[in-house]
């Protein structure tokens, strides 16, 4: 084993959180007969399959997918015209296999980020169009770390074909071979499981899509909203000091409206009423049509804060998430904007503001009022609610053409 792993690699590295993330600190390497497994396919298809662990098999014979679950995934790509090892590339959450009393194991989450960097290290170099991750492991492996709030476990992920911006490549998790094949599953799971595979082998031959950029404008002078012609759709969105307006102290800080998939203007709300007539105009007028996710909250606000009635309304982003996918957790506008666009974080830096001050009274008074207090704090909160709207336009554009395309035969 000397030799085997370079200082760099099994050196420890530390972390904020007091943890170590390194082969060393992991420790599989040792008991383990071929240590770090590498890639393994010729990879034509630019198809990246990313396993659990190896298992006693594979670490026998030093490539994956040599066990029974490997021949069942083997049989299922060929029914789909892909051969496992010529088309693909094959590697695992962790590379090094896990047992305990000489059996096989699930690894634990922690062998999983020891592991991870060697995988993204794999991403990098190959640069695969389609990665299908299969099982729970494998999808923590990738989204894990850059998905922090209300993970979730397979059902939730499963199915989704996801156009990651961070990897450029078609992001497609589902079961592990391995749950099919020892019967946990029922004939139900199976099918599903070869229709995510169908699904996931379709998007070889699919222009991989980069989404522009928000143009986010911060305006002072709502003059602007003027220029909106009517028949224009918008998505209005409020930034508040908590989740009910009714309570005393409360109100709207800020502001974003959304003209097209591409364009937003972002502004705190004026103090005076006459500053804030372009708005008042805009949200009551009945000729602009408008989105938003979760339209009651946007409604109640403006009710409550302005004492004015949003009319118009044509789309909730919410009620059509569940419509088209009635799994629990999944109707949410960050977890739609990454599986539907690619786009994993863009509220980390804020969402830590939107937590109510009290641990009692979820809604209390958030920090809001904080983050605009510092430097740069109010550019942020524009920028974050000037996102939100132009992911709920994207949404809702993508949401009617599904649906669309579903009933309509033409």
């Amino acid at each position: 084993m000397d030799g085997f792993f370079t200082k760099k690699e099994t050196q420890s590295i530390s972390r904020p959180d007091g943890r170590t993330y390194s082969c060393y600190s992991c420790g599989l390497y040792k008991d383990c007969e071929r240590p770090k497994m590498a890639p393994y396919g010729n990879f034509k298809k630019k198809i990246l399959n990313i396993g659990e662990a190896p298992e006693k098999v594979e670490d026998e014979l030093g490539k994956p997918w040599q066990g029974r679950a490997g021949k069942l995934l083997q049989k299922t790509y060929k029914k789909l015209g892909i051969d496992l090892f010529d088309d693909c590339l094959n590697i695992n959450a962790v590379n090094c296999r896990p047992s305990e009393d000489g059996e096989n194991r699930t690894p634990v989450n922690y062998e999983i980020e020891c592991c991870r960097k060697f995988v993204l290290q794999t991403i990098i170099k190959y640069k695969p169009k389609v990665i299908i991750l299969l099982g729970n492991s494998a999808i923590y492996s990738i989204i894990g770390h850059r998905w922090k709030k209300d993970f979730g476990g397979i059902n939730k992920w499963r199915g989704w074909t996801i156009p990651d911006q961070d990897f450029k490549a078609w992001i497609c998790p589902t079961f592990h071979p391995s749950y099919i094949e020892r019967g946990d599953s029922d004939d139900i799971a199976k099918v599903i499981w070869e229709q995510d595979l169908t699904r996931a082998i379709h998007k070889i031959k699919e222009p991989f899509y980069v989404y522009k950029e928000p143009d986010i404008e911060i305006v002072k002078d709502l003059r602007v909203l003027d220029n909106i012609k009517e028949g224009t759709p918008i998505v209005p969105d409020f930034e508040t000091t908590g989740k009910k307006l009714h309570a005393q102290g409360h109100k709207i800080v800020c502001a974003s409206i959304a003209d097209s998939p591409d364009h937003a203007y972002s502004f705190m709300i004026p103090k005076s009423r006459k500053e804030r007539e372009p708005l008042y105009n805009l949200l009551t007028n009945p000729n602009i049509p408008k989105y938003g996710q979760n339209i009651k909250y946007e409604y109640e606000c403006s009710m409550v804060y302005f004492r004015k009635e949003i009319v118009g309304w044509e789309w909730d982003t919410m009620l059509a998430s569940h419509i088209l996918d009635n799994r629990p957790g999944i109707t949410g506008l960050k977890f739609q904007t990454y599986v539907r666009f690619g786009i994993v974080d863009y509220s980390s830096g804020i969402d830590p503001y939107l937590k109510s001050t009290s641990q009692k009274n979820a809604n209390g008074i958030n920090k809001i009022l904080d983050l605009i207090s510092i430097p740069g704090g109010e550019e942020k909160l524009l920028k974050y609610c000037g996102y939100d709207t132009i992911y709920e336009y994207r949404l809702a554009q993508f949401q009617q053409e599904i649906i669309k395309s579903n009933i309509l035969p033409f």
